[in-house]
């Protein structure tokens, strides 16, 4: 009999005992409470009783009659008095001590009677037993004293013989309520069997109904199972095999009549899997713990009866049966899907190889390629500084033009790649956008007028000069949009309109808006605009250069940046460019030095230039070493290395792509080591444009990255920075300026009023302590880079430059996931801000 069958019969049974009991003691309770009553109606309790409240009047009126007699003899009989009295006294006593008449001394008609009467016999019972000579003498007394209480012994009968009669009613009224339940009972009890013998009768037929619904069901199961292209095996729970369906004797090529009654294990479990199978069906016999059963499919391999072991997804689930419980299995034969999925897995191998192929191509070629140019720009610009007649200066500005042109065209190529790997990362500093947007312009309004073109730009609402942006992506896509705006508008108007949208103070938007009266674009050409390699109409193909990809990289940059691109156009109408995306409002930054340093200025610097190019050495050379700098080369990493042992340099310049030792070992053997080089300023020099290797650079130890092609004013921004800093370096510097600008803050205070920085530096510091509250709990790594970058944005425009290293340091290892560094930049973070805010609190 299966469990839920057990169960119901036992609920069944369970509930007829109850039925049964609580008639059974119904009928019992009624049947003493009837016997109990009549028993009272048989007893002569009650007439005892009420004759003896009856004979207690009598024996007064005896008494009374002994005492009429003696006033009237003159030889009264004292004898008999006295017996009379003795009586009457006798029968009140009894009254008023004996049990049975407790509840009738609670009815008040008795009880004061009864007083009346026990004051009487009290004051009574010294004459009655004194001498005969005051007896006789006090006869007249005691005669009126009786007639006084004849009324309270008539009313003491009365009430209890009324109190007996009342309770005489009250008992057969309570035998009919018994007598009228018992029936009542009876009659329920009578109802009761006959309901359950209709509701067994029901149940009966829902039996009847049941198994034969069962019985349809198992022959529609076995058709099911017969049929199932999963093979299906049934085994009871010492895993003997009950049932084996058409799909397991076509996958096992076991027959059925071989199959049922054998052990499952010896029937399809492979040799390696065998012990941990028994293992599993001894501890569901022993514990019932079923670690399979009921839980989704599970891959595994099986074994077919030629031994061949092939994989297998499967699925338990037991049921009870009247035989106990039983456990089916579905399998699946999966080598056709497992095989599928592993030349999948190699194509996307090979995928994978093959962008990473692509990826380390790129990176190989910008570097081979911006190599050379290295060179070529490098000796242009030296070339320019020798006395040449205006042909030749004409000559090296177009040589240094196509040079740069292709350096562009590689650009792109690398951005179009890095965005499209998911690499392409971005970097925010304190910019000035009106800066950035006059520059722009007046950069291109030499090709505007070359097309008799105006080109303008413009505030839309109150400007916001200073904010948080990646300057170079920005001017990139600028330059794209306003370069192609020129290049199709001939004796028009460009504008470029900037708007800030939204609440200044709480992260906006920056909307910039470049209008022109161009040519145009139909709807077709309009949809494709952001394609790659879309140039325009064909009929400016003729007149027009470029690659066409300057809009896709715009839109890629936009989109990195969190923002939207859109355009507006109609053929011969121009086109409105509408680009948008989210900045933070920073305070103008000041430098960390007041004093202006022009190269001529500083000191001669030693400097170790390594570089395994001869002619970007000879180029790097001539341009330090016409700043008034000294030169020492190294031609591999392992030579830069050696040299910073033994000597002390200003600055490294370190190529990345060098033989023997590149120089991300270079870089990181000189930290290492205590020479007097480990602390010297390292920038990279570097054609690798590729921002997640710029990023490895800066782990490394390396302070900053040039890229090649090496220009010279680059090369003397560099020099000026790191030798600058050096130079006051050993100057014993000032840690607190080293904390906090103050330089900074003067211009500030200066810009903003002292009451107004106080304000700004007081909610600075509640903010960062609230930020450093949550920094130390279990925020989300998204969280964490978020609220980081937006600390360190705040820390850098109140001038706080190692506070804002330190929360970049946060948000940089979170933004890898790297919790340890985390938590110790974290932990770092703590006592700089300490430091920095008890100098802040001293403005």
């Amino acid at each position: 009999m299966s469990q839920s069958k057990k169960k119901d019969f036992r609920n069944r049974l369970i509930m007829t005992v109850l039925l049964g009991l609580v008639g059974f003691f119904a009928i019992a309770f009624l049947t003493v409470n009837v016997a109990r009553d009549l028993r009272l109606l048989n007893s002569a309790t009650s007439d005892n009783v009420q004759w003896t409240l009856s004979q207690a009047e009598v024996e007064f009126l005896e008494f009374e009659i002994s005492l009429d007699a003696g006033l009237r003899d003159s030889d009264p009989d004292l004898v008999q008095m006295r017996r009379s009295f003795d009586i009457f006294y006798s029968r009140v006593q009894t009254l008023a001590q004996a049990s049975i008449y407790a509840p009738v001394r609670e009815v008040p008609a008795f009880s004061d009677n009864l007083t009346a009467i026990q004051t009487f016999l009290a004051q009574s019972v010294p004459t009655i037993d004194a001498s005969d000579e005051v007896l006789a003498a006090s006869l007249p007394v005691l005669s009126e004293a009786a007639r006084e209480v004849r009324g309270n012994v008539r009313k003491l009968a009365n009430s209890g013989l009324n109190f007996f009669a009342t309770n005489s009613d009250a008992r057969r009224e309570r035998v009919f309520d018994t007598l009228f339940q018992l029936a009542t009972g009876v009659a329920l009890l009578l109802l009761t069997l006959l309901v359950f013998s209709l509701y067994l009768g029901f149940l009966n037929r829902q039996n009847v109904r049941r198994r034969l619904k069962a019985i349809q069901t198992s022959k529609r199961l076995n058709v099911v199972t017969g049929t199932a292209l999963d093979a299906v095996i049934v085994c009871d729970d010492d895993g003997l095999v009950l049932d084996f369906n058409a799909a397991a004797v076509q996958m096992f090529g076991y027959s059925a009549e071989d199959a049922i009654g054998s052990d499952l294990g010896a029937l399809i479990v492979p040799d390696h899997h065998r012990a941990a199978h028994d293992a599993g069906m001894v501890r569901m016999r022993e514990s019932g713990e079923k670690r399979v059963v009921g839980k989704g499919r599970i891959k595994l391999e099986a074994k077919r009866a030629n031994g061949e072991i092939f994989p297998i997804e499967f699925a338990i689930q037991s049921a009870e049966t009247e035989e106990g419980e039983i456990f089916i299995s579905f399998l699946r034969d999966i080598s056709h899907r497992i095989a599928a999925e592993e030349n999948l897995v190699a194509a996307r191998d090979r995928a994978l190889a093959g962008e990473k192929a692509k990826t380390d191509f790129l990176a190989t070629m910008s570097h081979e390629i911006r190599t050379p140019l290295n060179g070529l720009l490098g000796n242009l610009s030296l070339l320019r500084d020798t006395p040449l007649d205006a042909k030749q200066s004409q000559y090296i500005k177009n040589m240094d033009t196509s040079g740069r042109l292709l350096m562009s065209h590689i650009s792109d190529v690398l951005d179009i790649t890095k965005y499209d790997a998911g690499k392409l990362q971005l970097r925010p500093a304190v910019m000035n956008l009106s800066t950035l947007l006059q520059d722009i312009v007046d950069s291109q309004s030499g090709a505007a007028a070359a097309n008799d073109t105006n080109l303008s730009w413009s505030w839309s609402g109150a400007p916001s000069d200073w904010i948080l942006a990646d300057k170079e992506r920005i001017q990139h896509v600028l330059m794209n949009i306003i370069g192609n705006a020129i290049k199709f508008t001939r004796c028009g108007q460009i504008t470029v309109t900037a708007q800030i949208i939204g609440d200044i103070t709480s992260s906006p938007d920056v909307q910039l808006t470049i209008r022109d009266t161009g040519i145009g674009m139909n709807a077709a050409l309009k949809s494709q605009i952001f394609d790659d390699f879309m140039t325009g109409d064909a009929s400016y193909d003729r007149d027009v250069g470029g690659t066409g990809l300057g809009l896709g990289i715009a839109l890629r940059f936009v989109k990195a940046m969190g923002g939207t691109i859109d355009v507006q156009s109609a053929e011969g109408k121009g086109s409105v460019f509408t680009v948008r995306f989210p900045v933070e409002p920073a305070v103008a930054p000041v430098s960390l030095d007041q004093t202006s340093h022009h190269p001529a200025d500083l000191p001669s610097a030693h400097i170790l230039l390594v570089e395994d190019n001869e002619i970007n050495r000879m180029v790097a050379s001539e341009m330090i070493t016409a700043q008034g700098h000294t030169i020492t080369e190294a031609h591999n990493g392992q030579i830069a290395v050696d040299l910073a042992a033994k000597q002390f340099f200003d600055l490294i310049l370190m190529d990345i792509s060098m033989p023997v030792m590149d120089g991300r070992t270079a870089t990181r053997a000189i930290r290492a080591s205590n020479g007097p080089c480990a602390k010297t300023p390292i920038v990279a020099l570097t054609a690798n444009a590729m921002a997640e290797e710029q990023q490895a650079f800066l782990e490394d130890g390396m302070n900053d990255i040039v890229t090649k092609p090496l220009s010279r004013a680059g090369l003397i921004n560099v020099i000026t920075q790191f030798t600058s800093q050096t130079s006051r370096a050993t100057k014993q510097p000032d840690v607190s300026a080293t904390l906090v600008n103050p330089a900074h803050l003067t211009e500030m205070k200066e810009a903003l009023g002292g009451v107004a920085t106080r304000k700004l530096i007081a909610r600075f510091v509640e903010e960062m302590d609230r930020a450093l509250v949550s920094l130390s709990t279990d925020l989300p790594l998204e969280e964490t880079v978020g609220l980081a970058h937006k600390m360190s944005g705040s820390a850098a425009t109140l001038g706080a430059t190692e506070l804002r290293n330190s929360l970049n340091k946060v948000e940089n290892s979170a933004k890898v996931a790297d919790t340890r560094a985390m938590d110790t930049a974290i932990q770092n973070l703590s006592g700089v801000w300490a430091e920095t805010k008890s100098l802040l609190r001293l403005q």
